[in-house]
């Protein structure tokens, strides 16, 4: 989680991709399409801060828990959510949302 919240602070796009599951509801097959929206959204995108509340992991499956400050066009927000994590060939990908 912590990498993927720096990724999206640098900009770094491809490591966004990299650690998204196939399956996941933000995947897209066309790279070049989904590389140019997590880009605009960091540029447009001010990252203050990342909060892990709970993390917790089972078999292959991981769950994280955390609270996102972010600033757009000057109004401060923060993100909350439970992102499951599946575990494949060694590495841990963002699958989703759930409901807590």
């Amino acid at each position: 989680m912590r990498s993927r919240y720096t990724a999206y602070a640098l900009g770094n796009a491809h490591h966004i991709m990299d650690t998204t599951h196939p399956t996941s509801p933000h995947y897209q097959e066309d790279a070049d399409v989904w590389s140019a929206e997590i880009s605009a959204f960091c540029r447009q995108t001010d990252f203050l801060g990342l909060q892990i509340r709970t993390s917790s992991t089972q078999g292959e499956r991981g769950h994280v828990e955390f609270a996102a400050d972010l600033r757009q066009s000057g109004h401060t927000s923060q993100m909350v959510e439970n992102s499951l994590f599946v575990q494949q060939d060694g590495r841990w990908l963002y699958v989703r949302a759930e409901e807590s």
